[in-house]
């Protein structure tokens, strides 16, 4: 190989990777340290920015990373992205309607039962639908975890009315409607609230 051919080469490759470089998802450049740190559930969001549905897409799709019941994966999501459904929506959230007035999208989280905590149709212990629940609330930890990595913002509400979203969205009878999930981008820095002294939540024996 001549010397000419071989700067060549190396040029090019120069080149490549500085393009990889530079189309690198924010998401990768952002620790999980990060994440944790920076994820506050979230008040009050910015009304100029909206979230697309292929944005959403991905959110979800990490989801389905989330460790449940022997694989059952018995969460389900409902997304008000559209004007009307989100109009509406907006209505079935108690007092946090004014918190997230500008949020540009509502996720309805839901879960299946008789999935998570059950084996041949009987509950496999005490704790049996509550297992449905905590599949449920795992695989919303990944939702805002990921929302955040994103540089989104999420907050959820347990105020809401069941029923009416049932309706809304046509959530069928077996599946139990947990919460609603604001996504948007924060609008103001949130604080960040005094959490307990570890000695007071874990024991080592």
């Amino acid at each position: 190989m001549t010397k000419k051919f071989l700067i060549g080469a190396a040029t090019v490759l120069l080149a490549l990777t500085s393009c990889h470089n530079d189309n690198t998802n924010t998401e990768t450049s952002v620790s999980f340290d990060e994440v944790l740190t920076t994820r506050r559930s979230v008040r009050s969001y910015d009304p100029a920015k909206k979230i697309s549905e292929a944005e959403v897409r991905e959110l979800l799709k990490a989801t389905q990373e989330a460790p449940s019941w022997a694989n059952q994966q018995p969460s389900k999501y409902y997304v008000a992205i559209g004007e009307e459904k989100l109009k509406a929506a907006m209505e079935m959230i108690g007092a946090n309607k004014d918190r997230v007035a500008d949020a540009p999208v509502l996720i309805v989280s839901t879960f299946e039962r008789g999935k998570s905590g059950y084996f041949q149709g009987q509950a496999t212990n005490e704790v049996g639908e509550g297992w449905g629940a905590y599949d449920n609330g795992l695989s919303n930890c990944y939702l805002i975890l990921k929302a955040r990595a994103m540089g989104f913002d999420t907050l959820i509400m347990g105020m809401r009315d069941a029923d009416q979203l049932r309706a809304l969205f046509n959530i069928p009878e077996d599946e139990t409607v947990m919460a609603v999930i604001a996504l948007g981008y924060r609008n103001e820095e949130p604080t960040h609230p005094d959490r307990r002294d570890l000695d007071d939540i874990v024991k080592f024996f």
